[in-house]
């Protein structure tokens, strides 16, 4: 949060790095929100989601007729985010060759519509987010050296949820009043041994988990009390898991009965 506040009024690259749901682009909106840009919007843009035929088009516009279905010219997210900023989400899956592009953009400004040759502009203050590790992507040679170190001017890194349980009563009551008012639903809490499980738990996914879970309990239970009991059947940790092929550690069981878990399990996994 210090760090939000100290990058926020400036124009300076921030990467945000962190597990899946931890949150990335919630700090990104931070950013924007704090800075002098925030009259203008925050542009989002996954890049991991794009096909890599056309994320070059998506990022900065092309001219009509410059590929078989360019019916009309069309502006990109850059142009479309001039004045403001752009969030590059899931930057680590972005190709090689449009990393080049994005390189000029982060360095002067510029960057060209497909099927064209003129050079365009864009006022726009770039924050990238990834859960990948953009070190060992670059000794990789997945991703540009020169880039990442243009994107990592600051970094921010989000620790998971497992690494800081003091967060976990705080959202869970945000998320929690956060639903009900805008369902126009009442909740009668947890118990104290629902409230011990909850923070006892590891969280894999994060405060996107976590969010998912309370907002199920709301709706499933109906707002009533919640026990232990309750909330166990809401996390992953207590429900049946999805048998692995590892084999399995076999204590005070027969040949006969491990074989057969062992098959089982083998069919379960092959469905």
């Amino acid at each position: 949060v210090d760090v939000i506040r100290q990058v926020a009024p400036t124009d300076i690259t921030v990467l945000i790095t962190g597990e899946s749901g931890v949150g990335k682009e919630v700090i990104a909106r931070a950013i924007h929100d704090a800075s002098k840009r925030s009259k203008k919007g925050l542009v989002t843009v996954d890049c991991g989601a794009i096909p890599e035929g056309l994320i070059e088009s998506e990022l900065f516009g092309h001219e009509k007729g410059s590929f078989t279905s360019a019916v009309e010219t069309r502006k990109g997210y850059f142009e479309i985010a001039d004045g403001g900023s752009i969030l590059l989400d899931e930057i680590g899956e972005m190709p090689l060759a449009t990393q080049v592009k994005l390189l000029r953009v982060l360095e002067n400004g510029e960057f060209t519509r497909v099927g064209s040759s003129s050079p365009r502009t864009a006022d726009i203050r770039v924050i990238a987010a990834t859960n990948k590790d953009l070190q060992y992507e670059v000794q990789q040679k997945r991703f540009r050296p020169d880039l990442y170190f243009r994107l990592r001017s600051v970094n921010i890194t989000i620790p998971p949820l497992r690494s800081r349980k003091g967060d976990v009563p705080l959202l869970v009551e945000h998320f929690v009043r956060e639903f009900t008012a805008k369902n126009g639903m009442k909740f009668e809490g947890f118990t104290d041994d629902a409230t011990g499980l909850i923070l006892s738990y590891h969280w894999p996914g994060n405060v996107r988990e976590l969010k998912n879970v309370i907002e199920s309990m709301l709706v499933l239970e109906n707002g009533r009390r919640m026990n232990a009991d309750l909330v166990r059947k809401y996390l992953r940790e207590y429900q049946v898991p999805v048998p692995d092929r590892n084999l399995p550690m076999v204590m005070n069981r027969t040949v006969e009965q491990a074989e057969r878990e062992l098959i089982y399990r083998a069919l379960v996994d092959l469905k």
